[in-house]
């Protein structure tokens, strides 16, 4: 049973950082993409970055390249979203998920275990 449990999440301004992080169980990550996904209220769950089952490759949304850092750690089983220079419009609740592909997809239905998600809110 895999379960991917994230956190990090919480209330900064514009301009500011957080850091979320996906802790993975029950299943070990090398030989898996993982991705992170967020839904704003009223919205429907939109990509927002890619990373390949290595770590060495990455793909993100445009709305967020150049401010927001996907990682991963197969060794200690975590992902993490660096995300800097924050706006208004990146609130939202951010979800971390698992595909059984190794290589960067984007679309939602690639992934097969997804997390219970963590809220960023962004003042402005």
């Amino acid at each position: 049973h895999v379960q991917l449990v994230e956190s990090g999440g919480g209330l900064v301004q514009a301009g500011g950082s957080l850091r979320l992080s996906c802790a993975a169980s029950g299943r070990t990550l090398y030989s898996h993409a993982m991705g992170w996904f967020r839904q704003a209220p009223g919205k429907e769950r939109e990509f927002v970055a890619t990373i390949n089952w290595s770590g060495d490759s990455t793909n993100y949304a445009d709305s967020v390249k150049g401010r927001f850092i996907i990682s991963k750690d197969n060794a200690k089983r975590t992902v993490n979203l660096q995300m800097n220079s924050l706006r208004a419009e990146d609130t939202a609740v951010y979800y971390c998920a698992l595909s059984f592909q190794s290589g960067l997809t984007t679309k939602s239905g690639s992934y097969s275990y997804w997390g219970q998600g963590t809220q960023v809110t962004v003042s402005s």
